[in-house]
């Protein structure tokens, strides 16, 4: 059965979505025939910029097609370029959950800079010619699964929003996400996805500026139930 976004929130200026994993978000030839969110929003809905495909049907952002969570959606121009803008400026605040490998204590910030990777067009990396990127992280849990094998759950505060940043971030660390079909070795993905079918990155919470009233609004999306099977798996 096909798992459908979510409505989170919803105003006459905008409504946040919970969007599901391997959904893409804007339409383009390198959807390959994945459902996406643009699609959706211009089957679903007729409010102004629901079928502006130049303005992306009013996405505001953006997330990568594995990864689940809170999405920004904007009805009316007015909105789509206010919310763009705290984007822009970093006055939104996003947190993500993650389970990744390894034991971590505590928590940290990695500050390295972010580029597109000169072998591989599809992946990035830590590079000095970058671009800016920092991510803040905690540690909620630390899991012992079986011979040895130690998992830390995350919540991350990412202060920029590079492609990828997260995961390539938590894996030049050495603390690579569960599932990441990207940066994991092949044999360490298989083993992941017997027990966590998809990369366990989810984007948890968003706080903005309701374009509108200036009120400050957080939005959650619950974890959703395959992620949470495989924290249970862990227990």
């Amino acid at each position: 059965m096909t798992v459908l976004p979510q409505i989170l929130h919803d105003t006459n200026d905008y409504f946040v979505v919970s969007k599901p994993a391997f959904w893409v978000v804007n339409d383009a030839a390198t959807a390959h025939g994945n459902q996406t969110v643009q699609n959706w929003i211009s089957n679903n809905f007729d409010f102004p910029l629901a079928h502006d495909t130049a303005h992306r049907n009013g996405i505001v952002h953006r997330l990568d097609k594995e990864t689940s969570g809170v999405l920004l959606i904007a009805k009316t121009y007015q909105a789509f370029e206010d919310l763009q803008n705290q984007f822009l400026e970093r006055t939104t605040s996003k947190v993500y959950k993650a389970l990744v490998h390894g034991k971590l204590l505590g928590g940290g910030t990695v500050t390295m800079p972010i580029a597109r990777s000169t072998k591989n067009r599809t992946k990035f990396g830590v590079s000095l010619i970058g671009r800016e990127a920092e991510t803040k992280f905690e540690v909620t849990h630390v899991y012992s699964k079986q011979k040895g094998d130690d998992y830390s759950e995350l919540l991350l505060y990412p202060k920029t929003g590079r492609t990828h940043q997260i995961r390539v971030h938590m894996h030049y660390i050495h603390h690579p996400i569960v599932s990441d079909p990207l940066y994991l070795g092949k044999g360490l993905l298989l083993k992941d996805n017997e027990w966590c079918s998809r990369m366990f990155l989810h984007a948890f919470k968003l706080t903005f500026h309701d374009p509108s009233t200036r009120k400050e609004i957080t939005v959650e999306a619950p974890l959703p139930d395959d992620l949470a099977q495989a924290l249970r798996s862990m227990k």
